[in-house]
């Protein structure tokens, strides 16, 4: 029987295993984690999600207490349209974060940064030039487009220096969603490296409507590797979601994957940025407590624990000092449920918003347990110590192992 370490991953004449952990935010997949990644031969993710949050908290940074200190006399404000990003500062704590962690790079694998279209924040293509060119600037393996169709992210940097030189790649649901970006960005004569192709089991943000469990991964894939075939197409294709063991990663390379993207397995180890508080949370989790609701302001169904402080918290929107998700006129679903809550029960001191939440107060305080399908089988994979706690794994041992395993089999911590 074969095992994922008897295929690899070509970018060129470079060759990695097969094996890419994807790109939590904000920061839970932590440099740490990519790093271990790299050092190990694959490739580790990063995000750029609320970047500059992460820079102040890895760096001592104060771009989000400036920020609030700017625009404090707007909080009370339901209008958030005069709340801007300093583009200085986002490239700042874009190259901060990313340059930091290629300088720790060790191995022969890849560092990538999942880069999310729908961080809009009040100028949305603006923030995301920035992003992405701050990204190239600090000398990034590559980058993930995410949490979008990215129509025009590639023309956003196609007078880069490191347009051609960096892999640039995108994740989608559908075969659809391929073509529209391929479409859109024929005009800049540069295919995508590497399509990540994310079916309707994988952890946050999903690419489906509520409808999300008629579809499947392993038909979304022949479907794109099909169409990539009789179109001439040669776009290394990366399944992601749901793909718990070694043996269900081996499935997918046989059939012509040039990897497999995995994430929740990492969610629960040491170098993950989850706290090991909530990190017990996703190990005790049973397949009733994980839901996919419609809370993220995005728009975008998500998948998370039903514990999550999140659901139902009705704080107040925190945009003065974030605003990652507001959009170009400075608006947010979030305040507009917040602002009706408060309207329906004056002088309340306490609200509850249960239909939608403020992602980013509560993703920045890891208040959001996004987590994949699968996240119920955690349990599986570690040891119950007599405190009723699980042991946390280190990133190695799960990387390994993904690699190493056949038959389904899941390798114990010792």
């Amino acid at each position: 029987m074969k095992r994922v370490d008897d295929f690899r991953l070509r970018f060129g004449k470079q060759e990695l295993v097969p094996i890419v952990i994807g790109g939590m935010g904000v920061d839970i997949s932590t440099a740490d984690l990519a790093l271990e990644a790299a050092r190990l031969g694959g490739v580790g993710h990063i995000s750029d999600a609320m970047v500059k949050t992460v820079a102040d908290r890895r760096f001592n940074t104060k771009f989000v207490k400036d920020k609030l200190k700017q625009y404090k006399y707007n909080v009370e404000n339901p209008d958030k349209s005069v709340v801007q990003f300093d583009l200085g500062q986002l490239a700042e704590a874009t190259c901060l974060h990313v340059g930091k962690t290629m300088e720790a790079k060790r191995g022969s694998g890849m560092i990538f940064v999942n880069c999310m279209e729908k961080l809009t924040m009040n100028a949305p293509k603006e923030t995301l030039r920035v992003r992405l060119a701050s990204a190239l600037d600090a000398g990034v393996d590559g980058i993930t487009l995410a949490a979008g169709l990215h129509l025009g992210s590639f023309a956003l940097i196609e007078d880069h220096p490191r347009f051609r030189d960096a892999k640039l790649g995108i994740i989608v649901s559908s075969l659809r969603a391929l073509q529209l970006f391929l479409r859109k960005s024929a005009r800049t004569n540069r295919l995508p490296d590497y399509v990540v192709v994310e079916g309707p089991l994988a952890g946050g943000h999903l690419g489906f409507g509520m409808d999300w469990a008629q579809y499947d991964l392993a038909t979304i894939v022949a479907e794109i590797r099909a169409w990539l075939v009789a179109e001439k197409l040669d776009i290394p294709l990366i399944p992601a979601g749901g793909i718990f063991t070694g043996s269900d990663a081996v499935s997918f390379l046989e059939n012509g994957a040039a990897a497999v993207q995995v994430a929740t397995r990492f969610t629960v180890t040491e170098e993950c940025g989850l706290p090991a508080k909530v990190q017990q949370h996703y190990f005790k989790a049973s397949e009733a407590d994980i839901v996919v609701n419609q809370v993220s302001p995005t728009g975008y169904p998500m998948r998370m624990l039903t514990s999550s402080p999140a659901i139902g918290s009705g704080i107040r929107p925190n945009c003065e000092a974030y605003g990652y998700l507001l959009d170009a006129h400075g608006s947010c679903a979030y305040i507009t449920a917040y602002n009706r809550e408060v309207a329906a029960h004056p002088g309340a001191k306490k609200v509850s918003v249960m239909d939608k939440t403020c992602l980013c107060t509560h993703m920045r305080n890891f208040d959001c347990w996004t987590c994949g399908h699968y996240t119920y089988r955690l349990k599986d994979t570690s040891r119950k110590d007599e405190d009723g706690n699980y042991r946390i794994l280190s990133a190695e041992h799960v990387f390994h192992d993904y690699q190493y395993s056949t038959d389904n089999k899941i390798a114990l911590p010792d």
